[in-house]
């Protein structure tokens, strides 16, 4: 269960990046991941009485909390260095970081997966990178590349401990510690956008609507990577709903009439080959 739920995690997560991508070229990316986690907690508070009773404790609201912590800080890194540096370097960069600080940690913590497994996790690895190569007319110079780099890294693991301390709460706690990153990750974000004087308002209704289903799609990956690592070994969900890239290509080829290269088409099969070797 914990497989088929970090995969739908993935193809969540992936939407959601290019629903938001879309409405940040219109508009301000802060004021775009602010009203996106605004919607996102809305569909949370939502969904919690569904889910059943659970037993939530003080720990697990504090690992939840400082979740939404590096949760808001990934945003902001992430968009700016996005803005800043060249795609094809920030895109590879952090999503490949973002699934390998809690692959690592899940293995430091104890997570023993069997050899197939743990080579699916390496081969998943090969995949977002050529996943996420994209076509370029000149190639990017070494100087910009080697810039990029680093914040690239820095947000990815940031984002990457947001799914490790999400692990750290109790296997009964049901949604109540993403209720808790939720109400962290908020504020942090309306606060920077106030500092910054970010305007806050949406300027059509089709952008807001693109808000709020990027905020949607988001909080239903967060749910489904939480329950599915609440059921699983961090490592494994991890490297599976780090092949979130891969949904955010196939929207790019099928609403943006972008064309996929061949690299990112043999990425796509190499994905589908790690979830298979993953899953035996």
């Amino acid at each position: 269960m914990s497989i088929v739920l970090a995969l739908g995690a993935a193809a969540f997560y992936g939407s959601a990046d290019f629903v938001g991508a879309v409405a940040a070229r219109r508009t301000a990316a802060l004021s775009v991941a602010l009203g996106a986690q605004v919607s996102g907690l809305v569909l949370l508070l939502v969904a919690l009485p569904f889910l059943g009773a659970a037993v939530v404790t003080r720990h697990d609201l504090l690992f939840g909390a400082a979740a939404g912590v590096f949760g808001g800080l990934g945003v902001v890194v992430v968009y700016r260095t996005l803005a800043k540096g060249p795609m094809s370097v920030v895109a590879p960069t952090t999503a490949l970081s973002a699934s390998a600080v809690p692959v690592l940690a899940g293995l430091v913590l104890g997570d023993r997966p069997g050899p197939a497994a743990l080579l699916g996790i390496a081969v998943s690895f090969v995949a977002v990178a050529l996943i996420t190569r994209e076509r370029r007319d000149a190639p990017v110079p070494a100087r910009e590349a080697v810039a990029a780099l680093l914040p690239a890294l820095a947000g990815g693991a940031i984002f990457g401990l947001f799914f490790v301390l999400l692990h750290q709460t109790g296997d009964h706690a049901g949604l109540w510690p993403l209720l808790a990153a939720r109400l962290t990750s908020v504020p942090i974000l309306a606060v920077l956008a106030a500092s910054r004087r970010e305007p806050l308002g949406l300027r059509s209704a089709s952008m807001a609507g693109a808000v709020v289903v990027s905020g949607s799609l988001d909080m239903a990956a967060n749910i489904l990577y939480l329950l599915a690592s609440q059921h699983g070994m961090l490592a494994v969900v991890a490297a599976l709903t780090g092949l979130y890239p891969a949904s955010t290509i196939v929207l790019a080829q099928t609403r943006l009439s972008e064309r996929m290269a061949p690299v990112q088409l043999a990425g796509l099969g190499v994905a589908a080959l790690a979830a298979v070797m993953v899953a035996a």
